[in-house]
């Protein structure tokens, strides 16, 4: 039968106690983990968030409190007065494993039934399951771990910004469609019929508009949401630590934020950050690693043949050459011998789904090349390739010919691929840049215009402003990402603040001045009374913390996440609505596709 609590207060953590308790009475309350019955002795493991520790129910010190810690079961919810003693058999894998509690008083607040999965880290249950039951899945060691480091991060982070003149502004859930590169999350009004809000896949003009409002400078850690395809790294919600300035460039914006990252690195993996931390043009990234988001961990660096194949006669190289397109590769140092044909064969089908055509490689070998391409070239042109590489004995050369965006995706995820096949990556090294002068635009193909490759609102580079309408694609953007090996962890510009030069960005996205108006309209009116020049950045906290804390994906580190099909086992979200409710909407719903 469960009990109150009645007069028993809770005096310590179970994971805390140490020898400096021994001898005191403490009152501990938490979950049974494990119970082993001796028959004179039953031994309890007892759980909470801060650890276990070994609780001793003896006849001699208490027959009331034996007699009902026969009856405890896995997972009960109990509550112990005791005395902590010296453990006669040390226990040192676990922190508390040199004392114990002998109970002289037990209290069962709740019964359990057996668990549908083990509370264990190594638990190896299916995700699906782990997220129906995430409630127990939460009280897993490891799950409560990850949740403490995220509360600790996002601390020390307000603290930072509060010390540092930031001032938290809560910003609207229920907004305005916008379009800003993913779909929005619809909300619809009873009260206005016909018409919806939009989720905010960002704050991004509020932030703007706290910008203009003289708030100098804002933060918010703020869910956001997205209608998107899903993978490790994303959820149809997730959390920004959303940062904004006035009156700053390039510089001061990165400088602050270099010292919030070595602060989150001091204080939670006591990991020294020397600044500056580098900084790599978005061009030269994409042409040393093919990603606007290199890992930096290892080499296997690209590099261009264009102007060593454009005449030879291997006719797939030259004319990809002759057609504007590129002939880049990288070199697996060291490491031919780790891939036989087929495990070149494997790693081609692996470039295909990027779009590459082929895969064509070279091995460097004691008795010479050993190439499928070798016939193809003199034996000055394939020295001239493995000069470029840099080539020696042991070498892989991998090399894709297409149009530049193929080559650059192929070779960019082939040579981190390769990587963790090698299993060279080391979570535990972790490499810092800032990836800088990104591209104003990209062209959609789809669409058959250009696009924000950030958003509608980052400013062009001062000396590319007169390009906006003549040649867009070589616009340079006044926009920064950051990136921890190999993964976006945030990204941000300065603004745009003069309503003219907006309007142009507008024009060359496409927009009439009407559309501008209708989308961004109270935007563009604010601008009219004074804005000062601003920029600001946004990290996504779920990676940041998946990536501290060396996980693999952020569903690890949010306490209850989405599956990949952005549904939840647990709530059964999203689910049916009642006819009555859709009829108050004036919603009607079709089920075809």
């Amino acid at each position: 039968m469960a009990e109150a609590l009645g007069n028993m207060k809770r005096t310590h953590m179970c994971g805390i106690l140490r020898t400096n308790h021994i001898e005191s009475e403490v009152v501990l309350m938490g979950w049974v983990q494990k119970r082993r019955d001796l028959g004179g002795l039953i031994f309890i493991d007892l759980r909470d968030r801060s650890g276990l520790v070994q609780i001793v129910f003896d006849k001699d010190v208490s027959e009331e409190a034996f007699m009902k810690a026969e009856k405890i079961r896995g997972e009960y919810v109990i509550g112990v007065k005791g005395i902590v003693r010296m453990r006669e058999s040390i226990n040192k894998n676990i922190p508390t494993g040199d004392i114990e509690v002998f109970a002289s008083e037990l209290k069962i607040f709740s019964e359990a039934q057996t668990p549908p999965i083990y509370i264990e880290d190594d638990d190896e249950v299916s995700e699906n399951l782990r997220l129906k039951y995430r409630y127990l899945d939460l009280r897993k060691p490891r799950m409560q771990k990850n949740l403490m480091f995220r509360h600790k991060l996002a601390k020390i982070t307000r603290d930072f910004l509060d010390e540092n003149g930031f001032v938290e502004v809560e910003t609207p859930m229920l907004t305005k469609p916008t379009p800003e590169g993913a779909r929005d999350y619809l909300v619809p009004s009873r009260v206005n019929i016909g018409k919806f809000y939009a989720l905010p896949q960002s704050p991004q003009l509020f932030k703007q508009l706290l910008m203009v409002s003289g708030m100098d400078r804002y933060f918010q850690i703020v869910k956001c949401f997205r209608d998107e395809d899903l993978r490790a790294d994303r959820q149809p919600e997730f959390t920004q630590i959303d940062i904004e300035m006035s009156f700053v460039d390039v510089d001061d914006v990165l400088s602050i934020n270099e010292r919030l990252i070595q602060k989150m690195f001091k204080e939670m993996l006591n990991i020294e950050i020397s600044l500056p931390i580098q900084r790599i043009p978005y061009r030269e990234a994409m042409g040393r690693y093919g990603s606007d988001k290199p890992d930096v961990r290892f080499g296997f660096e690209l590099k261009c043949l264009n102007d060593v194949v454009e005449n030879c006669g291997f006719k797939v190289f030259s004319d990809t050459v002759k057609s504007g397109g590129d002939v880049r590769g990288i070199n697996i140092n060291g490491y031919a011998d780790s891939f036989s044909r087929k495990g070149i064969g494997k790693l081609e089908d692996f470039a295909k789904t990027y779009g590459a055509k082929g895969l064509a490689w070279i091995k460097i070998t004691d008795a010479g090349v050993n190439s499928p391409i070798a016939k193809f070239f003199t034996d000055e042109e394939m020295n001239k390739i493995i000069e470029r590489f840099e080539g020696k004995i042991g070498d892989l050369i991998l090399i894709v010919a297409d149009k530049s965006s193929v080559v650059y995706d192929a070779l960019g995820h082939l040579r981190v691929e390769i990587a963790k096949k090698l299993d060279i990556l080391d979570k535990n090294d972790y490499k810092l840049l800032w990836v800088t002068d990104f591209p104003l635009f990209e062209y959609d193909e789809e669409e058959g215009r250009y696009v924000a490759k950030h958003h509608p609102f980052t400013s062009p580079r001062e000396e590319d402003v007169e390009l906006l309408e003549t040649e867009p694609h070589k616009v340079r953007a006044k926009a920064y990402d950051i990136v921890l090996n190999g993964v976006e962890i945030g990204g941000g510009s300065i603004r745009i603040h003069n309503s003219d030069l907006q309007q142009k960005m507008f024009k060359a996205l496409g927009f009439t001045e009407e559309e501008a108006i209708e989308k961004f309209g109270f935007l563009l009116e604010a601008f009219k009374y004074g804005t000062p020049p601003h920029g600001g950045i946004a990290y996504g906290l779920d990676r940041l913390v998946m990536l501290l804390t060396g996980n693999d994906s952020i569903r690890e580190v949010i306490a209850f996440p989405k599956t990949q099909n952005a549904s939840s086992p647990m709530t059964e979200a999203p689910s049916i609505v009642d006819e009555k409710q859709l009829q108050e909407l004036h919603i009607q719903v079709s089920l075809e596709k």
